[in-house]
């Protein structure tokens, strides 16, 4: 916010960018808009610094077949892990904290963030996997 004020000649092109950005852009192209905008404070689609570390996070010898079958399962580990979470007692909302003692509130942003990266890492349509983990779930 304070940059906004005090270089708006600079934030104007890098939010601009920023908008410009869509599903069908170059994904080196839309990684390096969005690491643009994020040192300036942005909030992006995804986030490239979690994209850059699991795109490090590579198995030796493994397919980008593979891990991409290992991305899609753990969606779906996830998936089937809401029930258990929603059903543990500490899974209760605490007005002292203004959330979860647990830190479920935190999950769904998580999960987003987390699959948002994964099938950016594989180039995949992000949307897509998003909602086969709305019905999985």
């Amino acid at each position: 916010q304070a940059f906004s004020q005090h270089c708006p000649f600079l934030m104007g092109p890098i939010e601009s960018l920023a908008e410009v950005v869509t599903p069908d852009t170059d994904i080196q192209v839309t990684l390096s808009i969005f690491e643009l905008a994020s040192a300036a404070g942005i909030p992006c689609e995804v986030d490239p610094a979690l994209v850059t570390a699991l795109a490090g996070t590579r198995t030796e010898g493994s397919s980008p077949e593979e891990d991409y079958k290992v991305s899609c399962l753990l969606l779906v580990f996830v998936a089937v892990s809401l029930p258990l979470l929603a059903a543990d007692p500490t899974s209760v909302y605490n007005p002292e904290l203004d959330g979860y003692n647990n830190n479920l509130h935190c999950l769904a942003k998580a999960i987003v963030q987390v699959g948002a990266a994964l099938f950016t890492v594989h180039s995949k349509n992000i949307e897509t996997h998003l909602k086969e983990f709305l019905l999985v779930s």
